[in-house]
């Protein structure tokens, strides 16, 4: 079937302009121009990935949900969505289809975007090792996923999980837990909600070892850590990395640590919009310190312009925030090795 497809684009392609009835142009006869249904077969059979991957792109597998694929060519970075079938950049305000990604990677006219996309039709990405088929779930609300699930406890795996390989302290793990922002996933993993402006759970991020993603069918808003009306507002990109910061802090008084799940989405905009609108409020950017967290940054000091109020920039010392953790953790167990107190501590695995 790819023959007469890329054939009809090769020999319509030429005549084809973008947004311009055929009967508007009379120098093109009728079965000339690539029809309507021709478009969307060829959108259809050609996947964002299979243009990433022929461009030089690398799939970021830790960075990857099977709903959002984060591709990575050296600073740029493109996340793939709605199946392969879209994309958006989140550096930019840049998205779209297949059609779209190829113009804008390669800065072509629609005529030449036909042919390329052609040129890739039966071409697949490479699998991802996590993929699974999809099984059919009962329809059963967010609300009751999230009760159905066992607040995190002492002793269990995803508390062993959260603290010897992502070595957050246990002050911050119970003071979590007091606020009912936690639950214990499948297989050791964390679920960490996000909670609109009336303290509603939306959705919840999920990590665990073997596994980073977002709820099915929920909605990135905020992560939120410390008393709900604090000034002092620190944004991360994960649930870990804003519970990691109030460890790196001490849980540091007026202080309100949040995540946006590595998402910006409307809602979350909003969310943040609210907060900084709070007299004598300050957005501190805690985002991670690479190209996708100075961009996170530069919204946040709009937000903070527009809102009138202060901001600042709050680097980790590595990629992010619970790297610094377990290095500072890293430090402390060799200090002590050297003192004689642990002979025989060995840094943990770190998955």
């Amino acid at each position: 079937m790819q023959a007469p497809l890329v054939a009809a684009v090769e020999s319509r392609s030429a005549r084809y302009v973008e947004g311009t009835p055929q009967q508007e142009r009379p120098d093109v006869r009728p079965g000339e121009m690539m029809e309507q249904r021709e478009l969307e077969e060829l959108k259809r059979r050609v996947l964002c990935g299979a243009v990433l991957e022929k461009a030089g792109f690398a799939v970021d597998v830790k960075e990857s949900t099977r709903r959002a694929v984060k591709h990575r060519r050296s600073s740029d970075i493109i996340i793939v969505i709605h199946e392969g079938r879209g994309w958006f950049d989140p550096l930019s305000d840049a998205k779209g289809d297949v059609f779209s990604l190829i113009q804008h990677l390669d800065g072509v006219g629609f005529t030449d975007v036909l042919v390329r996309a052609a040129g890739l039709v039966g071409f697949r990405p490479a699998e991802l090792a996590w993929q699974r088929p999809r099984t059919q779930r009962p329809d059963v609300s967010l609300a009751e996923r999230w009760r159905a699930r066992r607040a995190l406890r002492p002793g269990s795996a995803t508390w062993r999980y959260l603290r010897h390989e992502r070595h957050l302290p246990e002050s911050v793990l119970r003071a979590a837990i007091r606020q009912d922002g936690l639950r214990e996933g499948p297989c050791g993993s964390l679920w960490a909600a996000h909670l609109d402006d009336r303290g509603a759970v939306t959705g919840w991020e999920e990590r665990g070892p073997e596994w980073r993603g977002f709820s099915t069918g929920g909605a990135k808003v905020l992560f939120r850590l410390g008393v709900p009306d604090a000034l002092r507002l620190c944004i991360t990109e994960a649930a870990i990395d804003a519970m990691s910061l109030a460890a790196v802090e001490g849980l540091r008084q007026g202080s309100l640590y949040l995540s946006t799940g590595g998402g910006w989405s409307p809602a979350t905009q909003a969310a943040l919009q609210m907060l900084a609108a709070r007299p004598g409020a300050i957005l501190v950017a805690a985002t991670d310190a690479n190209s996708q967290g100075e961009a996170y940054t530069g919204r946040l000091r709009e937000i903070a312009e527009t809102a009138g109020c202060d901001w600042s920039r709050l680097k980790p010392p590595g990629d992010d925030w619970n790297e610094a953790l377990k290095e500072k953790a890293r430090e402390e167990i060799e200090r002590r090795h050297r003192r004689g107190g642990l002979p025989h501590a060995r840094w943990p695995h770190q998955g």
